[in-house]
């Protein structure tokens, strides 16, 4: 069995300027690349000009917040208050202290007002101030309503996720079936699952898709927090929590329990009991031996298996 491929090294949404770059995933983030929209009317973005450069970079990286370095705050259109990006909007609005009644998560693609963080003039979303000209955004997307100075993180905008992404978008391919984006290592190996990431982690239940932890790929196809997944690991659990499958190689483990088997003779009532076991690994119903140890697969000698009947 395959171990679980990481696809969270840079696989961080653009959201936070601690998302991680992919090795398998794309993080998402909620970003382009950087436009304006009174010079790119398609709202594609682009890196910003380099025309009157000190005015352009005047307090770059000196603002924002603990989720990105920009020069503006936007106003939310779903409570009409102002904050410094949607990560600080969705944490204030859904804190424990916050009545469930009023807890809600900003629309991102809906945000249609910002406020310079230089000058403070109010204007609709674009990279570049109409009062003080700073570029609000080294890193700006019209799409997603993102602005970032920290370019390092390479953002580039997915259209099939429709979300921006780090790590580069020459170093990443969109999968239609599993609905978001992997490292091209895997274009031709992946294991492809219907909505791979469209769910909740399956053990801390955070929605996956635009989630700014790491997120690892299991050998069967089911994704989970790359944190998450080593704290099942530290707990001994060894099978995906969705499908049941070995998440990694425990040729080691069955030899150790052929061993412990040959080891440990049943009572003569047992003997010649039989049951039928159905394998979490390859899915075959086979009749084995009862043994109060474990039951082997005969098909792919897994003892990740369970009794059906017998």
């Amino acid at each position: 069995m395959e171990d679980p491929v990481n696809l969270g090294t840079n696989l961080h949404l653009q959201g936070s300027n601690t998302e991680s770059t992919t090795q398998a995933f794309a993080v998402t983030e909620e970003s382009k690349l950087e436009e304006d929209h009174h010079i790119h009317e398609d709202d594609e973005p682009v890196v910003a000009d380099t025309v009157n450069s000190e005015t352009l970079d005047d307090g770059s990286l000196k603002h924002g917040c603990s989720h990105y370095r920009r020069r503006c705050r936007i106003r939310a259109p779903c409570c009409d208050e102002i904050f410094n990006c949607r990560h600080c909007h969705n944490e204030a609005k859904n804190d424990i202290n916050v009545d469930q009644k009023e807890r809600h998560t900003i629309p991102r693609h809906e945000v249609q007002r910002v406020i310079c963080s230089l000058c403070g003039t109010e204007q609709e979303v674009r990279q570049m101030c109409v009062n003080c000209g700073v570029c609000m955004g080294k890193y700006f997307c019209g799409v997603c309503k993102l602005f970032d100075d920290d370019i390092s993180k390479r953002q580039y905008h997915c259209d099939g996720c429709g979300i921006c992404r780090i790590g580069g978008q020459e170093n990443f391919f969109h999968c239609d079936k599993c609905r978001c984006c992997y490292a091209n290592v895997l274009r031709d190996s992946h294991p492809c699952v219907e909505g791979a990431m469209h769910h909740d982690c399956p053990v801390c239940f955070e929605y996956l898709f635009d989630s700014m932890d790491d997120v690892t790929v299991m050998p069967c196809g089911h994704t989970i927090h790359k944190k998450c997944f080593k704290e099942m690991q530290q707990h001994l659990q060894y099978a995906c929590p969705l499908c049941f499958k070995s998440v990694c190689d425990m040729s080691k483990v069955w030899e150790k329990l052929d061993m412990e088997i040959a080891a440990t003779p049943m009572p003569d009532f047992y003997r010649n009991k039989s049951i039928w076991i159905l394998c979490n690994d390859c899915g075959a119903n086979s009749e084995v031996p009862f043994h109060i140890v474990g039951h082997k697969c005969p098909k792919c000698k897994s003892y990740n298996t369970r009794q059906t009947r017998g």
